[in-house]
């Protein structure tokens, strides 16, 4: 069964649920981003629109409003690294310089193996154990130069 195939098979089963009509939207969107290289295409943008009745303007003004969603392909693995204030004056830049060089790519950038993707965001809500970085749903605090790498190379693979 194709992506777009699927992707209708998900929103079916979400109407069933009897969600408002923006929760369908937002739900459809994180279904869309599973399925598609982490993005949203606009092949699937206009399945949304099609299945929802919604237009497809309206599916990518909050495709495009959230951070949380990308009309770009990412990387498998999307590590944002915190840059407010608390964040940045206790080692963000060595944290962020270490994870460019790691993953030898810039922010907004992908690895040429398409595992990770390289953000950067505002607070995250845990200034207290700044610098912080979310990889995925996962999230990492009290960060240093010293622990990126075993991170990293946990979301590759090379260690459990």
């Amino acid at each position: 069964m194709d992506k777009v195939q699927i992707l209708k098979e998900r929103i079916k089963e979400m109407e069933s649920h009897q969600l408002e009509k923006g929760d369908m939207i937002l739900s459809s969107l994180h279904a869309t981003q599973e399925l598609f290289d982490n993005s949203i295409p606009l092949e699937a943008a206009k399945v949304i629109s099609d299945e929802l009745d919604v237009k497809v303007e309206r599916i990518y003004e909050l495709a495009t409003f959230y951070s949380m969603y990308s009309t770009k392909p990412r990387g498998k693995h999307l590590i944002r690294l915190c840059e407010s204030l608390p964040c940045h004056v206790i080692e963000g830049p060595k944290i962020a310089k270490k994870l460019k060089e790691v993953l030898n790519i810039d922010f907004g950038q992908t690895t040429k193996d398409g595992l990770f993707t390289l953000e950067t965001t505002s607070c995250l809500g845990i200034c207290g154990v700044g610098p912080v970085m979310m990889i995925d749903g996962d999230t990492y605090g009290n960060l240093t130069v010293e622990k990126i790498e075993d991170i990293v190379q946990k979301y590759r693979g090379e260690k459990s």
